[in-house]
């Protein structure tokens, strides 16, 4: 006999996998995804405290341009509240890092024991936010690199790249279920990989958030305005350095021997894009400064070393977010 849940969930069709997938957080990088996943069969909810972009998404679709293409895609289910979308198969969390913990909690209410959680975010400590309210051993990480994607408006996101989703598990290995998840990624048409040290990722992108962010932020500048100013690229590159040395300190397997390039390599693919740290003081919310500069500080101390860059620059970004 049937339970009620699995009722409620899709089943695989021949030759695909077809699930059930809430997109907790559907702001840029949670509009791509839920966009994508739509398009390619996949039975969506867009779940976001954002009512405008709620509405529009339910009423008229959900609009997509950009490095993928410029149209609109509709059947996406939308909701303000997680409970709406009932018993899922993938929970993925795209929200920013500080509504991690209450975005976790909302999700282990109702998720089924074979569900899985993946969260994708800025910075570092998304696992052990999520940790203080479920067990991890359904939980994922992962990284998107390369897409700098905005919002244009409610119902309509922009994305200026589409580089690669990386994803693994928690606690490190390859897995059926890690390997399942990168064909559903890929069948949407990512660019996705999976990693047995997802950990070596993770620290590979924060070294180059880390690099932009803040300082794109403070100087009131694009990735490729910031590349072009030599002061601030020198500031930016120490911010990168700083975090990059304490990676070490971890015994982070880093796959680059010279980060300098690494970063600089990264950046140049998107020379017009704007850190959402940027798009955040833009629209005058608060941004994700703890987890990503204001983050190298706290992890180098208990290493013994200094981030002065970091420390600098994050003071003035909290200064400035004190007034929003």
């Amino acid at each position: 006999m049937k339970s009620e849940k699995d009722l409620k969930r899709p089943k695989q069709r021949m030759g695909e996998i077809v699930m059930k997938i809430a997109i907790v957080g559907t702001g840029s990088m949670g509009s791509v995804y839920a966009a994508l996943f739509a398009e390619a069969g996949q039975d969506v909810w867009a779940i976001d405290s954002w009512d405008a972009h709620i509405n529009a998404i339910a009423k008229t679709g959900l609009r997509l341009e950009g490095a993928s293409g410029d149209r609109t895609i509709s059947g996406i289910n939308a909701s303000t509240s997680l409970a709406d979308a009932g018993p899922c198969d993938l929970y993925i969390l795209a929200t920013k890092a500080a509504d991690v913990g209450n975005a976790a909690k909302a999700i282990s209410e109702i998720m089924p024991d074979d569900a899985l959680v993946l969260t994708i975010q800025n910075g570092l400590g998304a696992g052990e936010r999520i940790a203080q309210h479920m067990p991890t051993r359904n939980v994922l990480l992962g990284v998107a690199e390369g897409f700098g994607a905005s919002m244009k408006g409610p119902g309509h996101a922009h994305h200026n790249a589409m580089r690669q989703i990386r994803i693994g598990e928690m606690n490190g290995g390859m897995t059926g279920r890690l390997q399942k998840l990168e064909e559903v990624w890929r069948s949407a048409g990512f660019t996705a990989k999976a990693f047995a040290d997802i950990h070596q990722l993770i620290w590979e992108k924060y070294v180059c958030n880390v690099f932009l962010s803040a300082p794109c932020t403070v100087f009131n500048c694009t990735i490729g305005e910031l590349q072009g100013n030599r002061a601030w690229q020198k500031i930016a590159l120490g911010c990168m350095l700083e975090a990059h040395a304490v990676g070490v300190a971890k015994n982070i397997a880093f796959s680059f021997d010279n980060p300098v390039d690494y970063a600089l390599n990264f950046a140049s693919a998107m020379p017009n894009a704007n850190p959402s740290m940027r798009l955040d003081h833009m629209a005058k919310r608060a941004s994700e400064i703890d987890a990503i500069n204001g983050m190298v500080p706290a992890v180098a101390a208990d290493h013994g070393l200094t981030a002065p860059y970091n420390e600098t620059l994050s003071a003035i970004i909290r200064q400035r977010e004190a007034s929003f």
